[in-house]
């Protein structure tokens, strides 16, 4: 009874079982109300693992320490493993860190997360005059929530998302790709050296002087020579107004 209280105290007052993480932020607490937090939560959780390795050197040490920050329905649920917390089974959920996990986000998280996420992956395209690496930032985002698709179906995806004027690039470039990994590190290559490019061909065009040519507008007429031109047409037609005004009267005359 003196260890499940042990093991319940830190979860209630939502504290950290104290270890030393350099002074990192210890994640929210979960109740398991909000889907959309769940993610966030064991994304914290995964960060103090990975800056503390010295201290959660086994699943058991991550799956307690992640415990004490579940509230409400997710602490509840959690309640009686933790009445069983001498099962030193390493199939026991206590045990078990992907199991602890996986059992997350099947009673807390978005059942229609990972069909919206193979969606928005499907649909995902990088910009032409775009930076591949939010690019790749957006993929590897995705990736996460969608799980194990295998190295060939997401290289596919992302070759069909890449800008046009990188697969030109790539396909010059000798082999095959056999991991994702290095396929977007050519790409950063790459695009590194055409954003490179632009600058510079920008930088050109500002520095260039203007070339004298036939389209330069003409110097602006002097106004005695607007004037004159805009008498000579007003005479041409009172002039062309008298003659025509001669030729009907001659008709006239001529039908009467």
């Amino acid at each position: 009874m003196g260890q499940l209280t042990q093991a319940v105290t830190p979860m209630d007052n939502s504290k950290a079982p104290a270890c030393k993480t350099l002074s990192m932020k210890a994640p929210d607490s979960f109740d398991g109300t909000q889907a959309h937090k769940l993610r966030g939560f064991i994304h914290s959780c995964q960060l103090i693992f990975h800056n503390g390795p010295e201290n959660f050197f086994s699943d058991r040490k991550k799956v307690l320490y992640s415990t004490s920050f579940l509230t409400g329905r997710a602490g509840k649920w959690i309640e009686p493993y933790l009445s069983n917390i001498s099962n030193e089974d390493p199939s026991y959920l206590l045990n078990n860190w992907p199991f602890f996990e996986s059992q997350l986000f099947t009673l807390f998280g978005d059942p229609n997360e990972v069909r919206k996420s193979e969606q928005e992956l499907g649909n995902l395209r990088m910009k032409e005059s775009g930076h591949v690496s939010l690019y790749i930032s957006d993929f590897r985002s995705l990736m996460s929530r969608i799980g194990d698709w295998g190295e060939r179906a997401y290289i596919h995806f992302y070759r069909r998302g890449l800008a046009s004027r990188l697969l030109d690039q790539l396909a010059s470039h000798p082999g095959a790709f056999d991991t994702l990994q290095e396929l977007m590190d050519v790409n950063s290559e790459l695009d590194t050296r055409y954003h490179e490019r632009q600058k510079e061909k920008g930088g050109n065009q500002k520095k260039k002087p203007p070339v004298n040519g036939s389209n330069q507008s003409r110097p602006p007429q002097n106004s005695y020579s607007k004037r004159s031109h805009q008498k000579k047409n007003k005479k041409g037609k009172q002039f062309q107004d008298s003659k025509d005004k001669s030729m009907l009267l001659s008709s006239i005359r001529t039908i009467s």
